[in-house]
């Protein structure tokens, strides 16, 4: 399953790379959008290590709550019974 991380920079959810590397090689992060993680590279502003450990941390136990919860379990649906049953199957009390 794949994570999905939210930009700690502006709260957009994004989907990295399975890998968390881009196909130019450069990484992508798990705190920052790509947009902000170059908006902030731009600014020489590093990645805080403790963040990223804490977003990949929280995406990998929502992905595994996801995969543990069972489906929800449906009931049959009630059989219909017919019009033209006549009056009723019950006995009569005379």
């Amino acid at each position: 399953m794949r994570l999905v991380f939210r930009c700690q920079e502006c709260e957009l959810h994004y989907l990295p790379p399975e890998e968390l590397q881009y196909g130019d090689g450069s990484p992508a992060s798990p705190v920052w959008c790509s947009a902000c993680q170059a908006r902030m590279a731009a600014c020489g502003i590093a990645e805080p290590p403790a963040a990223a450990a804490v977003a990949l941390l929280a995406a990998r136990a929502a992905a595994a709550a996801v995969e543990l919860a069972a489906p929800r379990q449906l009931r049959p649906a009630r059989a219909v019974r017919s019009a033209r049953s006549g009056p009723g199957t019950r006995s009569r009390l005379r």
